[in-house]
């Protein structure tokens, strides 16, 4: 079964979220590197403990160790630490999709049982992440736009797959490949949401046999080729 990496990912035009544009250029020094990583990973923990609405540049910088003042040498407020968080979280909030199918791998169930797993797994290690780009997104209409094009991508990446499977007889033939796609990875993405963040009590198990239980139903994966 093929696997996809971060890069793998990268080179499929999947967007960042971050917008590395209003950052400033790296610390020269180590110690500056530093520092500048506290506060990045001090930020990451304030947001996920108080919300980014009730975060403060003050405890952000007392999470780091460090003054309110030496936070500025490095970021110009909350808005900016926000997107080197986001650029440093990119990798682990990748997840794999629906890789490419050949006829020698695995079944088209199994392929998407292992990419539900993994969709559900690298959500609930970032699920208090997950629920501040909720709140972002409800305030900033430009990160929301980022957020949207990067949902496309994933979900176009899957349209992709079903039109594959559809084209070797193993998925409904009527279906638009694109509607399918948005209606079962907002599915997915919507269970991960209740159980990772709402805490509605479900484990990954009974997420990941659900959840592909009716991805196969929904397409007639595998019913088409009978």
């Amino acid at each position: 079964m093929t696997r996809t990496t971060p890069d793998d990912v990268a080179t499929e035009g999947i967007p960042s979220l971050a917008d590395t544009s209003v950052l400033r250029d790296l610390p020269s020094t180590a110690r500056g590197a530093r520092t500048r990583a506290a506060l990045v990973a001090a930020a990451r923990t304030v947001f996920e403990r108080d919300g980014y609405l009730e975060a403060r540049l003050s405890d952000i910088a007392a999470e780091a160790k460090c003054s309110t003042g030496s936070f500025y040498t490095y970021f110009a407020g909350k808005e900016e630490i926000l997107q080197a968080v986001l650029d440093l979280a990119q990798d682990e909030m990748l997840h794999p999709g629906m890789p490419r199918l050949e006829p020698d791998e695995a079944s088209p169930a199994a392929v998407i049982e292992a990419s539900n797993r993994a969709y559900f797994e690298t959500y609930k290690r970032n699920a208090k992440l997950m629920a501040i780009l909720d709140q972002v997104a409800a305030i900033d209409p430009k990160f929301r736009a980022a957020r949207r094009r990067r949902s496309r991508a994933f979900w176009e990446r899957n349209a992709r797959s079903i039109a594959q499977l559809q084209e070797r007889g193993l998925a409904d033939p009527e279906l638009d490949p694109h509607q399918a796609a948005r209606a079962l990875s907002g599915m997915v993405g919507r269970m991960a949401y209740y159980a990772f963040v709402l805490g509605e009590e479900a484990s990954i198990d009974e997420l990941v046999s659900t959840a592909t239980r009716l991805w196969v139903n929904a397409a007639r994966i595998g019913a088409a080729a009978d």
